[in-house]
Parts: structure tokens; sequence; C-alpha cells
């Protein structure tokens, strides 16, 4: 007896332990309708009908003069680069802003020497606006009876009529030195430009006559002295501002100032210390 009640006990604890909870079925309004996602035919072809139009209205626009270019504007540019500008852009004129290659047109303007750089931009509706960063020269490169304006990195930016652009320091080349447009100049010879561009940058009290460079050594002549001695052709930025801060302390008749060691500047009243 105690047995089967046992057992039958048990039965009822494992039926309980078993009993699976209905949860009510939702009405068939409330079911995800993926059918009604989906877009219909219909307008599946009016967006496509749409955005043939948009690609007709754009290849019309860029085949037609609605956006032809009528004029260039130039920007940053000093005359001269100005004239040269225009030149390698004017063929551009006449065609659609939306066909011009712009990267492509501010490339070839880069190419220009008196260039630095330059962006091509588009102002609708017929205006290409072409923003230039000139070179800045700062010496006159002389080799026989020849003559070009340098920047400060050394390049060749354009070939001058000899004794003219006189107020810019004279660089003095043998024959044999090769100079071409749009290049640099070999070797150690871009390192006194490169020091007249950082004495152009710091804005000395007066404008550099002439520069010295021999056996590692740079110089650059004041008109109407004295002589700033840089040493090697390191640290020259800090070197000039150096000497810019130091010269209104310099007695009258010093010769040279020494800012070799920019910590420790020297002034001589004569040129042989």
């Amino acid at each position: 007896m105690a047995g089967g009640r046992t057992g039958r006990g048990s039965r009822r604890r494992t039926r309980a332990a078993s009993v699976v909870v209905p949860f009510p079925r939702s009405a068939a309004g409330d079911r995800l309708d993926l059918a009604g996602l989906v877009p219909s035919g219909r307008f599946l072809l009016l967006a496509a009908a749409l955005v043939a139009g948009v690609l007709a209205a754009f290849w019309g626009a860029r085949a037609s003069s609605l956006f032809a270019v009528e004029r260039i504007e130039v920007i940053g540019a000093g005359p001269l680069v100005d004239r040269e500008v225009r030149a390698a852009t004017r063929d551009a004129l006449g065609r659609s802003l939306l066909e011009i290659d712009a990267p492509a047109l501010a490339a070839s303007v880069r190419a220009l020497p008196m260039v630095a750089g330059a962006s091509v931009d588009r102002a609708f509706p017929s205006t290409l606006v072409v923003k230039v960063s000139p070179q800045r020269p700062v010496a006159v490169v002389r080799r026989g009876s020849s003559a070009w304006l340098a920047a400060g990195s050394g390049e060749i930016v354009r070939e001058i009529e000899p004794g003219t652009h006189r107020w810019f320091p004279r660089l003095w080349l043998k024959g044999d030195v090769p100079v071409e447009l749009g290049r640099r100049l070999p070797g150690d010879l871009t390192t006194p430009t490169r020091a007249l561009a950082a004495a152009r940058d710091v804005k000395l009290p007066r404008r550099v006559q002439a520069v010295r460079f021999a056996d590692g050594q740079l110089t650059l002549v004041l008109r109407r002295g004295p002589e700033i001695r840089l040493g090697a052709s390191r640290d020259l930025v800090l070197k000039l501002a150096v000497a810019k801060r130091v010269f209104p302390l310099l007695a009258d008749g010093t010769a040279y100032l020494d800012v070799s060691v920019p910590e420790r500047p020297v002034a001589g009243t004569s040129l042989n210390p």
C-alpha cells in the first residue's frame, strides 16, 4: 500500500514538473507582413525613370553650353604669373564645367615654374576659379651672360635679362654648372637660397646684399653692413632670429655678427676676429 501511494505521488510530481504553459496565439492582423515591405512594380518603374531622367539631365548639361566656361578667375597671383596661369588654362574656355578634370588642370598649373601650388574649383554657372600660391624668388643666379631667378628651394623659376632685379642678391655659378628652368640647382648650391629664404621669413632689418658659402660656412652680407656669420647650414631660422634680436644692440661700425652658436652671439668691429 505504502509503496503504491509512493508510486502515485511520484507520478503526480513528475506530471506537475512537466506542465507546458500555452501562450496565446496572436491575431492574424498582428503578423509581420513582409509582402508590404517589398516595393511594388510601379514604384520600381518610377524610381528607374527618375534615375534615368537625372542622368539624362546631367549628360545633357555636360554636352550643352548651359555651364560653358566663360570666365577664368585667377586668385593669389601677380600680373606675370596671372598671365602664365591664364595661358595654361585657356583651353578650358567654352567647355562645360561638368566635363573639366579639375585635378588634372590644377596639376598643369602647378607645373609652371613660377607656381608653388594650385587648386581649381567650379563656380557655377560659368566661372572657373584657379587659386595659386606663387613661387617667391630670393636670388638672381648668374652664369656668364645669362641670368635666372631662383626660389628658396633652389629651383630656377624664370630666365631674366642680365642687370634686372637688382634688389636680389647675386649667386655666381661656374660655366660648367647646369641650369634648367623648373629644376633645382645642383648639390650644395641650394644652401645659399635656403639661407636667403630664411632671412626673408625672419625679416631682417636690412636687405641682404650678398651671400657667401665656402668650406661649409654661410655668411650673409647686409646692405650697409654688417655681415652675419651663420656657420653651418642648420638651424638657419633660429640663428637669424637671434641676429634680428641682437641687431638693435650693435654699436656703430660693427663689421660682423657671428651667430654660428646662437646661444653665444659675438660681434666685432673688424672682419678678422
